[in-house]
């Protein structure tokens, strides 16, 4: 342990120090996002709109966002992180204030769309950071790392926003994290610059960033990217699991709120120790794989391996709707979303695995729009099963098995995990 400790110290921490500006800027975009989860259950009863127009209110940020990936991967890869990620943290604030402008279903969906756009440049221009500043053998915790603050503000919201909207009303809710939003740019536009143009890092740890084999500098048309089976890999895992974390993060608050009674004052416990627990999962599924590397298990083995883990982790969740104790449901829903989480910890570190990094916020961009695009499905399909049954029997079912079956079908399109070579004849797996 201390030989480890005097070879962090002798190469420094600088890019763990960026990692950390993408871990306050995840937990912006998800504060600024699950506003609405948090208050939607009494927004519902306010404006008045049923259960399937909820739905399509979430489904109008869920076609923004998909629409965003299509365009930001590849704006991230052009323009590069520094700028990629200013104009996306820009529109989603805005975007966010929006909503207190809103005075009816089609207001509350316009500007979910809006903040669906702004939003979807968070996680290509995080990954290709994390693909800039760190060897690949610390990816997958780095992902982890930066990726809990999609649990740190969802643990935010139900802390902050009944306070604010108690007290100020609603309204104010969807502003205050305006605030944060201008910080955060001031500080990214003012002190980020890439390893090579930073005074501040060292040698060492340059060194240490650019420990992998060099890769060839390549422009990479989507439809090349699309030729290769590990791209493929990718789409598929998002579009499988991503629609559950949708699920998870809009139907949260109705689902507690609905089964057991909670108000607006009571509902924050229970979300903020679920989110804690999806917290941990999102560090542990990057360490895990992390461990197994160092452990000496080869790549492929070690990312699948934390991915097995993971999804077992998700499938108890077929059970939350027998159980009648509220703590009881929270640890199921806990259990669950802490292995979604570990599992987008390695899910996120495949296009990284796989691809050079002049491609990954593109691969990454791909993925994410077919996540959307599934989580678009599922809204639609909780809102119309809720306003024709009122149960989430056959909501948790599909959402336990999910993960099951996207490994069943990354190991089918890239067995091996080698990385895609890009010269326009497609890749083997």
């Amino acid at each position: 342990m201390s030989r480890e400790i005097d070879t962090a110290a002798r190469l420094g921490r600088y890019r763990w120090r960026v990692c950390a500006m993408l871990l306050a800027a995840t937990t912006i975009n998800y504060l600024d996002r699950q506003v609405l989860g948090v208050l939607a259950p009494f927004l519902q009863g306010e404006i008045g709109w049923s259960e399937q127009q909820y739905g399509y209110i979430v489904s109008a940020f869920q076609a923004a966002y998909a629409i965003g990936l299509l365009c930001a991967g590849a704006i991230v890869d052009r323009f590069g992180t520094r700028i990629g990620y200013a104009v996306a943290i820009s529109v989603w604030s805005l975007a966010a204030m929006a909503h207190s402008l809103a005075v009816g279903v089609l207001g509350f969906a316009l500007a979910r769309f809006a903040l669906g756009l702004g939003e979807a440049g968070n996680f290509p221009a995080a990954i290709k950071t994390v693909a800039e500043w760190f060897p690949r053998r610390e990816r997958a915790l780095a992902v982890g790392v930066f990726n809990a603050g999609s649990n740190i503000g969802a643990v935010l919201a139900p802390l902050l926003v009944p306070v604010v909207a108690a007290t100020l009303g609603w309204r104010a809710a969807f502003l205050f994290t305006g605030i944060l939003s201008a910080v955060w740019l001031a500080v990214w536009l003012l002190w980020y610059r890439t390893p090579e143009a930073q005074p501040k890092l060292s040698p060492a740890e340059l060194a240490h960033i650019r420990s992998d084999p060099p890769e060839p500098t390549v422009e990479v048309p989507w439809l090349r990217l699309l030729r290769h089976r590990q791209a493929w890999a990718f789409v598929a895992a998002k579009f499988i699991t991503d629609p559950v974390w949708w699920l998870f993060l809009f139907w949260l608050g109705k689902f507690l709120a609905s089964e057991y009674g909670l108000s607006l004052a009571t509902l924050g416990l229970p979300m903020i120790v679920v989110y804690l627990m999806a917290d941990a999962g999102s560090v542990a599924g990057g360490w895990l794989a992390g461990r197994l590397l160092a452990r000496g298990w080869a790549l492929n083995r070690a990312r699948k391996g934390a991915m097995l883990a993971c999804a077992l982790c998700v499938a108890p969740i077929v059970l939350v709707t027998q159980v009648h104790n509220l703590w009881l449901a929270v640890a199921l829903i806990g259990l669950a979303m802490a292995g979604h989480q570990g599992w987008s910890a390695n899910v996120f570190t495949l296009p990284s695995d796989l691809f050079p990094r002049q491609a990954v916020a593109s691969v990454v961009g791909i993925g994410g729009f077919a996540g959307a695009v599934g989580g678009i499905g599922m809204s639609l399909f909780a809102g119309s099963q809720l306003q024709a049954t009122g149960s989430y029997a056959r909501i948790f079912l599909i959402a336990g098995a999910a993960y099951g079956l996207a490994l069943l079908v990354v190991h089918l399109l890239a067995p091996r995990m080698r990385p895609a070579t890009l010269d326009g004849t497609g890749g083997s797996p």
